[in-house]
């Protein structure tokens, strides 16, 4: 690898150079989303960065943070500008620090976080950088640092390739970022209790819709077997009406706030005569058939009420598809949020609502 001396390149604060996190699967409908925002934008995919983008768009950063606030993409995940330029000697971190100008411009009344990302062959870890930069930043400035939910965020993104090692600094406002971890990354440690994978996909759409669950309120758990989503339910104190022909956990089996029926969602909906704050469904659907039950089930949800869908993708037409299930719903439901999560797969979570205006279009 041939080595460079370390070099700065110092980049307007109002940075038309930012980096884009999506999916490897949804790349295409990511680079469509920033299209759709700048049709000027410059759009590099970055083949030794998986699921990363290196943009250059005519509006800057904070003009295309502030806009996707209101109303947040679908498939890209996180974003962070652009404002300093490195190339590192092998191996070295000693060219790693933050000049003046960037020290300068971080609130001191804020909370703050590093977070870095690597790419390619590094003998150092994100661990190691987040922590040196981190002590520069409290010794300079004197924000507090704040690892969870900071309000804003110094991003570093480091790439070694044939070429040398080449990173990318750049300070935001958490808010400005679509997501408070690095990349869109979000990760939960394992319970032991656990029942399955999919517990992490409801975590995470809890956090990142802030979905609302008071203590006693009643959910529906549509597809629920085996039980990981009625599991994650009962921590927050909701009492669930799980639903399924196939059986649930036998570690659920002695909640008595768990009712369980051994059904299919039709069958059960023609006996339903309860009524809900929270209706969830993770079924593997085809999307369409799956928002057509939800809007069966809506006039069990209370006026108030929310609900929560996975919308299972094709490998082909998946925009159409999507099109389509929004427009099913959006007959009964606002739907506040569409996104792809962490750790979905081929899949969309949707976030529904009663009493709300929709604010999602594919378009």
């Amino acid at each position: 690898m041939a080595a460079r001396s370390p070099l700065s390149r110092s980049l307007s604060p109002a940075t038309h150079q930012w980096l884009g996190s999506a999916d490897p699967k949804f790349l295409d409908l990511a680079r469509r989303e920033i299209v759709a925002a700048d049709p000027e934008a410059v759009v590099q995919l970055l083949p030794e960065a998986t699921g990363l983008m290196w943009v250059c768009s005519r509006r800057s950063f904070v003009d295309l943070a502030q806009s996707w606030q209101a109303n947040p993409p679908i498939f890209l995940r996180h974003i962070c500008p652009i404002q300093r330029e490195l190339w590192l000697d092998e191996g070295s971190l000693a060219g790693l620090r933050l000049d003046e100008e960037l020290l300068a411009a971080i609130n001191p009344a804020l909370s703050f976080s590093v977070q870095t990302r690597l790419f390619g062959k590094l003998n150092f870890k994100p661990f190691q950088i987040n922590e040196a930069l981190a002590a520069q930043v409290v010794a300079a400035v004197g924000s507090p640092l704040q690892v969870r939910d900071p309000q804003q965020v110094i991003s570093v993104v480091i790439l070694a390739n044939s070429t040398g090692i080449r990173v990318w600094l750049g300070l935001s406002l958490a808010e400005q970022n679509l997501s408070n971890w690095a990349g869109g990354i979000h990760r939960f440690r394992r319970d032991p209790g656990q029942i399955s994978r999919s517990e992490f996909k409801l975590l995470e759409a809890i956090q990142v819709f802030h979905i609302p669950l008071q203590p006693g309120g009643r959910a529906l758990d549509l597809g629920a077997a085996p039980g990981g989503w009625s599991r994650i339910l009962r921590l927050y104190g909701q009492e669930v009406t799980a639903v399924d022909p196939a059986a649930l956990d036998e570690r659920l089996h002695s909640d008595a706030g768990i009712c369980y029926h051994r059904l299919s969602a039709q069958a059960y909906l023609a006996r339903c005569r309860e009524r809900f704050h929270l209706i969830l469904n993770d079924m593997r659907l085809d999307g369409r058939t799956s928002a057509h039950l939800m809007t069966a089930f809506a006039p069990h949800l209370e006026p108030e009420g929310a609900a929560l869908m996975t919308l299972k993708l094709p490998s082909r037409r998946r925009l159409r598809v999507l099109q389509q299930t929004l427009d099913i719903l959006s007959g009964t439901f606002a739907v506040v949020r569409a996104r792809h999560l962490f750790h979905n797969r081929s899949e969309v979570t949707l976030y529904l609502r009663k009493g709300a205006q929709s604010a999602v279009s594919t378009t």
